[in-house]
């Protein structure tokens, strides 16, 4: 593809990768400042976009240019939509073209595209009323995380926040279940969110921000100490779709994400990422932020350095404002 948003080479130094979210790192009294990272790529080139998403753009007959483009003219005419990205990432504490970022990068790569703000309130409108449970095999998910297994998970400190609880339910799953025999019952080789969080559809994410139902409810305190909307709760799978599908409602867990991505890096990984969005985004599309940010700070590289996803943003970062 001649296209200039996927020129490059691979990165080999994407955001690195693994602690659970809201670990505390006590530092002494001479500790390291955060430092600033600069505006803008580390990276000269682009890196390679994964095959998956390649091949969905090639499918639909598209560019990444193409999408780009239709997704940025989308927002371009939804004025309304853009007011409620500035509202809500003002409560948020973070600067509105974070979520633009996010938008943008799931709609030209991991989704077909975007063809309107209001198709996303017809689609939740849709799952309402919709009676179905998050389990496997006929069994809620609040009663497998009940086995002995998960009783790491089940200190006070990790109970007492939504992110934390589910991450290490996460984490002992794929320890401990995907794709293995226990108790003499196979387990299929999905990811947590697959395995309990899709009982009606096939995708792994859904709605303008391309929500995954388990990133929703581990975003569900930072929402709820931010916002009039209640903490979720797994037993009530319709408000945790709705949440993931509702533009009202998703654009909180989008900022929440963000902005967990920025108290990770600075808590963990001692820079401050907030003034570029190309980081930012990169992590929304990764996820595992605190696993990231203290990765990276062992490293000992300079800066953390933007995915194929997170550069686009940085590179096109005149465009993204301008619909601001």
């Amino acid at each position: 593809m001649g296209s200039r948003l996927v020129t490059g080479c691979l990165a080999l130094g994407l955001l690195l990768n693994p602690v659970l979210p809201g670990v505390s790192f006590t530092q002494p009294a001479h500790a390291q400042s955060v430092r600033v990272v600069p505006e803008g790529n580390r990276l000269r080139s682009q890196p390679d976009v994964p095959f998956a998403s390649a091949r969905r753009t090639s499918a639909s007959k598209s560019s990444y240019d193409a999408k780009f483009e239709k997704v940025l003219g989308v927002l371009r005419r939804d004025r309304r939509l853009i007011s409620s990205i500035k509202r809500v990432a003002g409560r948020y504490g973070i600067d509105p073209v974070h979520i633009i970022g996010a938008i943008v990068g799931e709609h030209t790569y991991n989704y077909d595209t975007l063809d309107s703000a209001q198709s996303y309130y017809v689609k939740a409108l849709a799952y309402a009323g919709i009676n179905f449970s998050f389990e496997l095999n006929g069994e809620h998910v609040d009663e497998f995380v009940e086995r002995p297994q998960f009783d790491r998970c089940r200190k006070e400190d990790i109970q007492k926040s939504s992110n934390r609880r589910w991450s290490c339910y996460e984490s002992v799953w794929n320890a401990k279940y995907r794709g293995r025999t226990v108790d003499g019952a196979r387990y299929p080789r999905k990811n947590f969110n697959e395995a309990f969080f899709q009982p009606l559809f096939s995708g792994q994410s859904f709605g303008l921000g391309q929500l995954s139902p388990l990133t929703v409810l581990k975003m569900s305190d930072l929402v709820a100490r931010q916002s009039n909307f209640r903490k979720l709760d797994a037993a009530n799978a319709e408000s945790v779709y709705k949440a993931t599908m509702d533009p009202n409602v998703s654009l909180h867990y989008m900022a929440a994400i963000i902005q967990d991505a920025i108290a990770a890096y600075k808590s963990a990984g001692k820079v401050d990422i907030s003034k570029n969005p190309g980081l930012t985004a990169t992590l929304y599309n990764l996820g595992d932020p605190w696993d990231r940010a203290a990765k990276f700070r062992r490293s000992g590289q300079t800066w953390p350095k933007e995915n194929y996803y997170g550069w686009l943003v940085n590179d096109r970062i005149e465009d993204l404002r301008s619909l601001l």
